[in-house]
């Protein structure tokens, strides 16, 4: 029988908890490392509440395993929680990995109460599916798989621009972040599970030291309003590790008004364009394979190639 030690999260744990996603990545081979920088802007999240939702396993000084709740700041009939963790390859198939989903499940419930408790309540878990023994984790604990994502790949090569009329593009700047975030929140609005990001989430999940702002475009429309956006984000872990250098293009909104107008397809080609210009070596994204806006075709005929499936499995509570 293990003897771990059993803890809530703390913004202490930055380096512990990096530590044990790059060990998980070894094994896992999911494309995912990490800083200490990286694994506090997670512990910081404004919606992780690490005392009441999170738990970590510890060997001596060593993580080996852990679990955190995201919960929404907003939520419609039903509140989706995120149910994040990993356990350290050398210490899988133990039993540590139960443990920490059941919980999870517990943590759920504990936050949905305090923060959604007319509502329904949904715990998700989204992974890669090719991670050894998480789908029959997931199920055993009456998990169902609900959704499939792809991860897409673009070479930087041969690429065009082809921009409407009329329609320009800019960078991000201070100037207009808010423009980029209201068009993120209106043009996910109709996307299932999507809730409105507030400015204090967007600053930590988006605009942190992962963020690129010289390969993150807004397209304005002929009157000069905004009417998309797309944000590239760069984990400098990967290039360590890999010696690829990827503009992670993480989101990519138009809104309902400029659907069908060429508009992503313009800040797609523009953003490689720009990419290719900065020595990335690719292009990554990911995307629902359910899209009711057809975004995978999109992405298709602007190039790019699936390359991984992630599923997202659900628990209703």
């Amino acid at each position: 029988m293990l003897e771990l030690t059993w803890r809530p999260l703390t913004r202490e744990d930055a380096k512990a908890s990096a530590d044990l996603l790059n060990a998980m990545e070894t094994v896992d081979r999911i494309g995912e490392n990490y800083t200490a920088e990286d694994t506090y802007t997670e512990l910081v999240d404004p919606y992780a509440d690490l005392e009441r939702g999170s738990l970590a396993a510890f060997d001596g000084d060593l993580m080996v395993g852990y679990m955190k709740i995201r919960y929404r700041p907003s939520a419609a009939e039903v509140h989706r929680v995120f149910l994040d963790g990993g356990v350290h390859p050398g210490y899988r198939r133990q039993g540590v990995g139960t443990r920490l989903v059941r919980a999870g499940i517990e943590s759920a419930r504990t936050l949905h109460a305090l923060h959604h408790p007319t509502l329904k309540l949904a715990i998700d878990v989204h992974r890669p599916e090719q991670i050894a023994g998480l789908d029959e984790l997931v199920r055993s604990q009456s998990f169902v798989p609900i959704r499939y994502y792809q991860r897409m790949e673009h070479s930087l090569q041969d690429i065009d621009v082809v921009i409407p009329d009329g329609l320009r593009i800019e960078p991000w700047s201070e100037e207009n972040d808010e423009e980029f975030r209201f068009v993120r929140n209106e043009s996910f609005r109709d996307n299932w599970g999507s809730t409105p990001m507030p400015a204090e989430l967007w600053q930590n999940k988006v605009t942190n030291q992962t963020f690129r702002p010289s390969v993150s475009f807004l397209l304005r429309d002929t009157s000069g309003a905004a009417a998309g956006m797309l944000v590239t984000m760069n984990w400098e872990a990967d290039t360590e590790a890999t010696g690829i250098r990827d503009a992670h293009f993480m989101i990519i909104g138009t809104l309902p008004g400029h659907r069908n107008q060429g508009v992503a397809s313009a800040l797609i080609r523009h953003a490689l364009l720009a990419a290719a210009a900065q020595d990335y070596d690719r292009a990554l994204l990911n995307v629902d394979s359910a899209n009711p806006s057809g975004a995978f075709g999109i992405f298709e005929k602007a190039g790019f190639t699936a390359t991984m499936r992630y599923a997202r499995w659900a628990l209703e509570v």
